[in-house]
């Protein structure tokens, strides 16, 4: 899990799981951290000394991490990221419940290098000053004004979109009143077996 976070830099997994994975890759990250500008340098223009350092290093995070392409990826992108950060290169947000056993779910993402923001994924509308708006406004509606009155009860009117919950189940048809469901021909055949072949 901890060769996933650092392949994919945001992870998705349970509370305890991802409170456990970040102890570790922390570690790890130090690791690479640590040597600072030695990362910086190519590979071929480090001393034997330098040399040493990095492959003690990455040793040391391989007994972590236990996948090379991650840890390859850890001393060539990440590490040099962190350099002036010391520790908390992690941010664990907690998010829903996993349905089917409620387990509280988290998402442990690396956070983004001082001085580079990250990204948003959806783009966000801006308002007047500068600030996200909270919702965005309706084609037609002018600002500061309320709807028209002729648009309002045509909303009332409006039905209301169904819910995306479960379906309820199909209710079986009956064969009769004070009848029971007929049964499948493979419920006959299994029902018959069991009776010692009537």
């Amino acid at each position: 899990m901890v060769a996933a976070l650092l392949t994919y830099e945001r992870i998705r997994t349970t509370v305890v799981k991802a409170k456990e994975i970040r102890r570790l890759a922390e570690r790890a990250i130090t690791w690479a951290r640590r040597l600072g500008p030695i990362l910086t340098k190519k590979p071929d223009k480090r001393s034997d000394e330098e040399r040493a350092r990095v492959v003690h290093a990455m040793r040391m995070a391989l007994r972590v991490v236990r996948d090379r392409d991650a840890v390859l990826k850890l001393f060539d992108e990440i590490g040099p990221r962190f350099v002036t950060r010391h520790g908390g290169y992690t941010r664990l947000m907690k998010t829903d419940q996993r349905p089917g056993d409620a387990a509280p779910m988290a998402l442990l993402e690396l956070i983004a290098a001082e001085g580079v923001e990250a990204a948003p994924k959806t783009p966000e509308k801006v308002g007047k000053e500068g600030k996200p708006s909270k919702e965005p406004k309706e084609a037609g509606e002018a600002k500061g004004k309320s709807k028209t009155k002729a648009a309002a009860p045509a909303e009332a009117k409006a039905p209301k979109a169904k819910s995306k919950g479960p379906a309820a189940p199909k209710a079986k048809k009956d064969a009769g009143p004070g009848r029971a469901p007929a049964k499948s021909a493979a419920t006959m055949k299994r029902s018959s077996r069991s009776r010692g072949g009537d």
